[in-house]
């Protein structure tokens, strides 16, 4: 009795799962393709208390040197403050914002050049992380909630004012005993959890990123050390056309194929 139960409530989800939400029916849809190469500079200054607080300072800097879309410029920069809090050994967590300004692009007005709401976002996060370290090496896994925010004048059918993600990331970093070095290596997901209907992919939210890291953090000194690192980004986006009486709706999906290549100082006391 108990089995059949478990079965027929099994059956009962997988087909509420499998109904497949309203379909939106485009009048255009066209598929773009974008190929870049980066590099990406920043450093990271870190506080650590012995009871388990945390305290994080960071800035990224990110240029393309090439962009078959809008080619070679400043592409944005990210200033982010985090604190931390490792209540056990193999658990932190992580509360942070992100103040993120992106360089004018080449399609740009000088309308929107000049105003600060089109090149100034927020992001605030929460994330949960757990590690386990071996011998030689440390795995971790890290779940991410993240909204971004921005405050210029949208169409909230075509596209939202707060966006919200769920970042799943996974790593490990490599001991080499007596060297001052660790490779390491990293695969993130991200998925979206609120675009809006029309925006959505065959009725339901979908995985917008997927990135992959390697790299080699060299520490120099006691309290500092260096990351190079390669990163290999793709990303895809559903960009929404829809007039004001939405007599007429355009698609456009956005592949992204990103290559990075960047350095990194941290500070740690």
């Amino acid at each position: 009795m108990k089995r059949s139960f478990i079965i027929g409530l099994c059956s009962v989800l997988y087909t509420l799962y499998s109904i497949p939400l309203r379909a939106v029916t485009y009048d255009s849809q066209e598929a773009v393709t974008i190929q870049a190469a980066q590099i990406r500079t920043g450093a990271t200054f870190t506080k650590k208390w012995n009871n388990g607080l945390r305290l994080g300072v960071s800035e990224d800097l990110w240029f393309d040197v090439y962009n078959s879309e809008v080619g070679a410029n400043f592409r944005k920069s990210y200033t982010t403050i985090d604190f931390g809090y490792k209540p056990i050994e193999y658990v932190r967590l992580d509360l942070g914002y992100t103040l993120k300004i992106f360089g004018p692009q080449s399609t740009w007005t000088d309308t929107k050049k000049a105003d600060p709401n089109e090149w100034l976002k927020h992001r605030v996060f929460f994330s949960v992380t757990g590690s386990y370290t071996f011998d030689y090496a440390k795995i971790y896994l890290r779940e991410r909630l993240q909204l971004d925010m921005r405050t210029d004048s949208v169409n909230l059918l075509e596209q939202n004012k707060y966006d919200l993600f769920l970042r799943s990331k996974i790593g490990t970093e490599f001991i080499v005993p007596g060297k001052p070095v660790k490779p390491y290596l990293w695969v993130e997901l991200i998925n979206t959890l609120n675009v809006p209907e029309y925006q959505q992919r065959n009725g339901h939210q979908f995985i917008c990123s997927v990135r992959t890291q390697a790299g080699v953090k060299w520490r120099v000194s006691k309290l500092s050390s260096l990351d190079f690192f390669y990163r290999f980004t793709y990303g895809y986006d559903r960009d929404i056309n829809i007039t004001k009486k939405k007599n007429y709706i355009e698609l456009t999906e956005e592949t992204l194929y990103m290559h990075s290549i960047g350095i990194r100082y941290n500070l740690e006391w």
